[in-house]
């Protein structure tokens, strides 16, 4: 029998925090962790849009117990904001989704100076789980569920000398770069809760080929390109919904029988119900190493776990 949202356990007691809740997969995961019990703040950078998201959700489910906090991780002084409010309202986090993220934009760069991707699809989200990780490690046994991309596959690791890629910048070479920094820091992380000898968890999920408004941010932003084009016309003919492109990222956070380290992702690779995948590209120590370096040195935080 395949892994649905009614497959989640009673979330009661639990606390959930999202990232990018506003829309998308976002929105659907905070939707499936509320309708089962959970707490959930919904970490967003749209203010307007989340409140009519959570608007929708509460007409739906009136017992939703549902929390706005404004994140925008873009900038490392948001993140720091965010994960004070969060560790202001809570003394444990259960579960955590990094789920927000960018593809295929024009060259940019965040508050901080970041190539835009990175800084938003990993740097940030390392900022936000690097401060949140006392209230982590505080629960019996959180899990970290991180968001990559079959983009990963196509990405190439960190350049320490030249992380955004100034002077040879390319949207998707930046997005697989990003998405691959996903997959390392997610398999990183569980190695250094096993060291540490926590509880806590790190946990790989991908949504597969999902009709969300992705592709076609991707192609308004002007950096999308053909290949951006392709994918905005192809994706609502054959790719999933919301609703259905969340449930790796659902499975990794609350199936009992997931464990850390695990990848989830579609049983056909992008379309599918959710099923634990074998990693096609194993994380390379080296590549861990300089993702871990460079993220403390660009952010100035480590990921201190004791």
């Amino acid at each position: 029998m395949s892994w649905t949202s009614a497959s989640i356990p009673d979330l009661t007691g639990r606390l959930a925090v999202v990232t990018g809740a506003n829309g998308g997969l976002g929105l659907e995961t905070a939707k499936a962790l509320a309708a089962h019990g959970a707490r959930v703040v919904m970490a967003v950078r749209n203010r307007i849009k989340a409140e009519d998201a959570v608007a929708g959700l509460r007409a739906a489910n009136p017992s939703a117990d549902l929390v706005l906090v404004d994140l925008d991780l873009g900038s490392l002084a948001s993140v720091r904001s965010a994960a004070e409010e969060i560790l202001a309202g809570a003394d444990r986090i259960d579960i955590l989704v990094n789920n927000a993220g960018v593809m295929a934009t024009a060259e940019g760069r965040t508050a901080d100076g970041f190539e835009q991707q990175l800084g938003i699809n990993h740097l940030g989200h390392w900022a936000l789980t690097a401060q949140l990780m006392p209230a982590l490690l505080a629960a019996p046994a959180a899990r970290v569920v991180s968001v990559t991309s079959t983009a990963h596959l196509m990405g190439r690791p960190l350049d320490p000398d030249n992380p955004h890629l100034h002077g040879c910048y390319d949207p998707w070479r930046a997005y697989g770069q990003s998405k691959l920094a996903n997959y390392h820091f997610a398999i990183g992380l569980q190695r250094a809760f096993d060291l540490a000898g926590v509880r806590t968890q790190s946990v790989l999920a991908h949504p597969g080929l999902t009709n969300t408004d992705l592709q076609a941010t991707a192609v308004t932003s002007g950096g999308g390109g053909p290949v951006g084009r392709f994918f905005e016309r192809l994706t609502p003919r054959v790719g999933m919904s919301p609703a259905r492109g969340a449930l790796p990222q659902l499975r990794a956070a609350t199936d009992p029988a997931a464990h850390g380290g695990e990848f989830y992702a579609p049983r056909f690779v992008n379309n599918g119900p959710p099923v634990r995948r074998s990693f096609l590209r194993p994380g390379a120590d080296t590549a861990i190493a300089v993702l871990w370096r460079v993220s403390e040195r660009e952010t100035g935080i480590p990921m201190l776990i004791r």
